[in-house]
């Protein structure tokens, strides 16, 4: 099954995600958790969760994507926003313990000049006092493009991480095309070779979902700007490449291209006539 999914809005709630996502062609999204910019949330709907678990049943949907805030730094240097990262991982974690497949998937942090030997510690604390709630749902490190004080812009730090994280069995990787080719590694010459050493660092058991994405800038740059499938730097064959890797055809694929919903299903519609039958 190839699960393709993008970015939606959940302003409308679930089942209008749902709606939408079908409407697309997908059988995969992604969402905010809350307002990205901020840290607003809406009061949940149980009505609408429970509408949308039955949409998600009959159209053999695959594994959600809730994506943390960017405002949500739990490495930053004042405690306070360390607070609210944490308190805001607990909520959402909550909140998604009411639906039947979705994962949870976040920015590791800027270390804000820390520097990544503090920054690290601070993640890996944050997880375990999460994560010591309970629950089922999977938390994501997303791979970083590496601009500025970010941490995860190579695998080794995220590694630093996981090894810091008591309850492991929680824990999983979302490698992001656009941030890692960003960051220096070069899936479209090399993707053999990147996987081989993600699975020496990390272990490709760790690879739980991809955000499929061009960029608008050379390998290395550490810029990360995201561009519509083909226009980019990774290019058509490339990311063709990437859909129909064996060790990464299996995943679920969220589109974060600059799109309106046009485009996501002009997009959506582009992968699966480049996807092979398995």
């Amino acid at each position: 099954m190839f699960y393709i999914g993008c970015h939606l809005s959940a302003a409308k709630g679930y089942l209008a995600m749902g709606k939408e996502a079908v409407r697309l062609g997908a059988n995969v999204f992604q969402f905010f958790t809350r307002n990205p910019r901020g840290g607003s949330v809406k009061a949940l709907d149980l009505e609408d969760i429970e509408k949308y678990n039955a949409f998600h049943a009959e159209h053999r949907f695959g594994t959600l994507l809730a994506h943390a805030p960017y405002t949500m730094n739990p490495c930053a240097a004042k405690e306070d926003l360390r607070t609210f990262a944490r308190n805001t991982m607990k909520e959402d974690l909550a909140r998604l313990e009411l639906l039947p497949d979705v994962m949870f998937n976040f920015h590791p942090g800027s270390h804000v000049k820390q520097g990544v030997e503090i920054g690290i510690p601070l993640i890996a604390d944050a997880l375990n006092d999460i994560l010591s709630a309970g629950g089922k749902t999977l938390v994501l490190l997303e791979t970083m493009a590496g601009k500025g004080s970010e941490v995860g812009r190579s695998f080794e730090e995220l590694r630093a991480i996981l090894d810091r994280v008591e309850q492991k069995e929680r824990m999983g990787v979302c490698l992001d095309t656009c941030h890692v080719y960003d960051g220096g590694y070069d899936i479209i010459g090399d993707l053999d070779g990147v996987l081989q050493v993600f699975d020496d660092i990390i272990g490709l058991d760790r690879l739980k979902a991809i955000h499929l994405n061009d960029s608008k800038n050379p390998i290395g740059s550490h810029k990360d700007r995201h561009e519509k499938i083909g226009e980019g730097t990774l290019g058509l064959a490339g990311i063709a490449n990437i859909i129909n890797h064996p060790k990464l055809c299996h995943l679920p694929f969220y589109l974060e291209t600059p799109n309106e919903a046009a485009g996501y299903a002009k997009e959506i519609s582009l992968l699966k006539s480049l996807r092979e039958e398995k």
